[in-house]
């Protein structure tokens, strides 16, 4: 493949593909091995597969850098939390990822990390943060309140206070911002979500373009073990191949119905980043109505997960470490690919059921 010139959406598709010989297969194989023919890559299951290969190399090629699968996004960030040294302070988000703050708000509590919680959107107050820090962990869009962060101011400042600089791009996806191009060490993904695309696996992924973090990375996953499995790597690549189209789709439903949200007196503060498939708002009746609003769609799924095709909702406070500057009213939607019509009308009918 000649990557430069392609668009992501042709990468998307053709990245990761089997070598074209007579009778070969089309798409790379499932493994179910634990134990290989020694001579080759690796010769243990804990030290990889070839079927992480396709997901790893066609995930590598869309953000700039290269992949590493993990079992898990809690366990892809909690790889890199482990390159940080004892006692270091570490710079993440005040509204982010639960997974992802409850093991740094656990590892300051075990005097491992000493945890500094920002305003992502406020660049200046994320840069006087940056002093002494070892790592600074950005969400940008944050979950779930849609935060933006300066990831170039950022990690420009980052890197010279001698920080590593590590994104969570999952809701943004590399089709919508590429942070190793913006100066960002390290992307981190839940591929779970919008990368897989079906909501029927749990995988994470690390990206980098430096050889020598590619290999630490790379260590900490052998030795922990936190391996995905090729059934969930081979899904997910399959699932990237269709990213562009799913992601256009679920962005334009988004888009619309945010406006309509905007305009409606029975909401208030739709939250909406300008890109991507996640829009978060509150109702105006309050946070029981929220709640009953959430259990009584009929075509949106109330589930806490997000990214799928089908679109999924929750009022994010009913999760006890949820932090309390998140509304106690506020629901997260994750927009699938859904009619829009049927979406808004669906909307409709529980907002008048519940208001």
């Amino acid at each position: 493949m000649h990557g430069p010139e392609l668009s992501p959406s042709t990468i998307a598709v053709a990245a990761g593909r089997p070598a074209r010989v007579p009778g070969g297969p089309l798409n790379a194989p499932i493994t179910l091995a634990s134990a290989l023919v020694p001579g080759g890559g690796s010769e243990y299951g804990r030290q990889g597969n070839p079927t992480w290969d396709s997901f790893e190399t066609v995930l590598g090629a869309l953000e700039g850098g290269r992949a590493l699968a993990f079992s898990s996004g809690v366990a892809a960030s909690a790889a890199l939390f482990d390159l940080v040294p004892i006692g270091a302070a570490v710079v993440a988000p005040r509204h982010a990822y639960y997974g992802t703050i409850a093991q740094l708000v656990e590892r300051d509590r075990r005097g491992q990390v000493q945890l500094r919680l920002v305003d992502i959107d406020d660049t200046a107050q994320v840069i006087a943060a940056c002093e002494g820090a070892a790592l600074v962990w950005i969400e940008s869009p944050t979950n779930p309140s849609l935060e933006i962060a300066d990831i170039e101011v950022i990690a420009r400042a980052a890197t010279q206070a001698g920080a590593a600089v590590a994104v969570d791009n999952t809701f943004a996806t590399p089709l919508r911002q590429k942070p190793l191009d913006l100066g960002a060490d390290f992307v981190v993904h839940s591929a779970s979500k919008l990368l897989a695309g079906h909501s029927d696996l749990i995988l994470g992924a690390v990206v980098t373009n430096d050889d020598r973090a590619f290999r630490a990375i790379e260590k900490r996953r052998t030795v922990l073990g936190a391996i995905p499995g090729a059934m969930e790597t081979w899904l997910a690549a399959r699932g990237i191949r269709t990213l562009h189209v799913r992601l256009d789709r679920a962005e334009a439903n988004a888009k619309e119905l945010h406006r309509r949200l905007s305009a409606s007196p029975r909401i208030s503060h739709s939250r909406y980043p300008g890109f991507g498939t996640i829009i978060a708002f509150e109702v105006v009746a309050g946070p029981a109505a929220a709640q009953k609003m959430t259990e009584q769609s009929d075509i949106i799924t109330y589930a806490t997960s997000l990214g799928g095709v089908e679109s999924t909702w929750e009022r994010r406070r009913r999760h006890p470490g949820e932090p309390t500057s998140v509304p106690e009213g506020l629901i997260r939607l994750s927009v699938g690919i859904e009619d829009v019509e049927d979406l808004w009308l669906d909307i409709q009918n529980v907002l008048a059921a519940v208001a």
